[in-house]
């Protein structure tokens, strides 16, 4: 039988751990008797995409890192058949997490050997692809703040949001769900494939990457002593029971702001225009899990 080639395209600072040592795992973890193995660290943002994208006679492109870095991956191999594999590295692997993929490195090469593979739909917000989750308002502002943050990690993920939501104002939006109009005053919106932001804070606790929608999930105005009672929610898996989320669950989203912005798009802060067109496609990116 002949064997698969596999690449490992490795974010060498993704979530502040080193990946010298990450060959050497591959090597003495993977199936040398199914896969055929190589490596390539990237040297920054959007190179992992030109890799994905140089080769495409690779089975299977593994990317190694954050969601970021999946992201660009993922971009490229969707709707291509090529076999995408991942080894979570990042702040909040949200993406990982939702699809049952272990953290821990070794036991996510050891994965790989299993050679399954589901089928997952994935979103495009103004032609940007997103596969976990993209959003408006405060989280895009955040994400935007702790792309230049020192500190990675949840912890560092914390201080920049307490720094920073006391002096955020809520926006007017109007959204058009499935041809159905509606208009929010929110502090942020959140266009959820999976159920989760990463490190298992779940915005949208029933929102799956197979079932051809996203859910919007729409944060309204809350006073800022509640804070903590709608991070605890996120954590237990409650956050749709709260009165200041409302989740509608749509394909075809279109929504109108007050002006050109940031959004965020698999944590990744992008400035847009005021109106954004978002769609799903589904089943449409081929995972190993």
């Amino acid at each position: 039988m002949l064997k698969k080639t596999i690449l490992f395209i490795i974010n060498p600072i993704s979530g502040g751990k080193s990946k010298l040592n990450f060959p050497s795992l591959v090597e003495k973890y993977l199936d040398a008797t199914i896969f055929s193995p190589s490596f390539i660290f990237t040297t920054g943002a959007g190179h992992a995409g030109k890799l994905a994208l140089e080769n495409p006679d690779i089975d299977v492109i593994v990317a190694v890192g954050g969601d970021g870095t999946i992201n660009e991956v993922a971009s490229v191999l969707e709707s291509s058949g090529q076999i995408m594999g991942i080894v979570p590295c990042g702040s909040g692997n949200g993406l990982a997490r939702s699809i049952g993929l272990p953290l821990r490195n070794i036991d996510a090469i050891k994965r790989l050997n299993h050679l399954r593979t589901i089928r997952i739909d994935s979103g495009s917000l103004n032609g940007r692809k997103f596969f976990n989750m993209a959003g408006v308002g405060f989280d895009a502002h955040i994400s935007h703040q702790f792309s230049t943050h020192i500190k990675r990690g949840l912890g560092g993920y914390i201080q920049t949001t307490f720094r920073e939501i006391n002096a955020y104002l809520p926006q007017n939006y109007t959204l058009t769900l499935d041809g159905k109009i509606c208009t929010r005053k929110a502090f942020m919106i959140s266009i959820a494939n999976s159920s989760q932001y990463g490190n298992d804070a779940h915005i949208s606790p029933f929102a799956s990457v197979k079932d051809g929608l996203l859910d919007i999930c729409i944060i309204k105005p809350f006073p800022l002593y509640f804070f903590p009672v709608m991070v605890y929610r996120m954590f237990s898996r409650t956050a749709h029971l709260s009165r200041y989320v409302e989740i509608i669950r749509a394909a075809n989203i279109l929504i109108k702001r007050e002006k050109a912005d940031l959004v965020h798009v698999d944590g990744e802060p992008v400035l847009m225009d005021s109106e954004l067109n978002i769609k799903i496609k589904p089943l449409s990116l081929l995972v190993l899990t």
